[in-house]
């Protein structure tokens, strides 16, 4: 598979999309130890499902492939979707899907990568993401690249029995202050 380097970082760089790799993300989203931190346990995807979910994605303005610089493979994704132009706001999605590539710093360079961008190409103002209380890893990456707590929605999601408490974060354009793609002429 092609990939395009949109998005130029130390060890990574995020492509568009495409729905080749479908059956890459079929894989990753019928795992527990993938979706239980996501909350998507409850779902089946089917090939077909994904490639549907695939070619929406393509509209989006700010949907990735998170891809290695070294051997050109896809580790995961990581979007910035419900973009309100008028509002300067997004959320993130983000998932290291490939299991050796995780607590690695993957996804923190992929997180300032997109908020660099969210924030310099697309003139956001807030980025927002919401991450299961569980989810530690996610939550120190989220809190290295500079996301602050605003609220928590209790009891909410219902996952291998338990009732889960969701984590809402933002940063602000201000608050963002690095600049982390290599690849930028201006």
């Amino acid at each position: 598979m092609k990939y395009f380097k949109k998005l130029i970082g130390e060890r990574i760089y995020l492509s568009p999309r495409n729905v080749e790799d479908a059956e890459i993300f079929t894989e990753w989203f019928n795992d527990f130890e993938t979706t239980d931190y996501v909350g998507m346990s409850n779902r089946v995807i089917s090939l077909e499902n994904e490639k549907e979910y695939l070619e929406k994605s393509l509209k989006e303005k700010a949907c990735f492939f998170i891809v290695t610089l070294d051997e050109d493979k896809v580790i995961g994704s990581i979007s910035i979707e419900n973009i309100s132009n008028m509002n300067r706001t997004g959320t993130i999605g983000i998932l290291i899907g490939e299991k050796d590539y995780r607590s690695k710093g993957y996804g923190t360079e992929a997180i300032q990568l997109l908020l660099d961008y969210g924030f310099n190409y697309l003139n956001l103002n807030n980025i927002n993401l919401d991450v299961l209380e569980v989810n530690e890893r996610a939550i120190n990456c989220y809190i290295k690249c500079g996301f602050k707590e605003y609220g928590r929605r209790r009891k909410c999601r219902y996952i291998n029995g338990k009732y889960l408490d969701v984590i809402s974060m933002d940063i602000l354009a201000e608050e963002f202050t690095n600049s982390f793609i290599k690849n930028k002429n201006i």
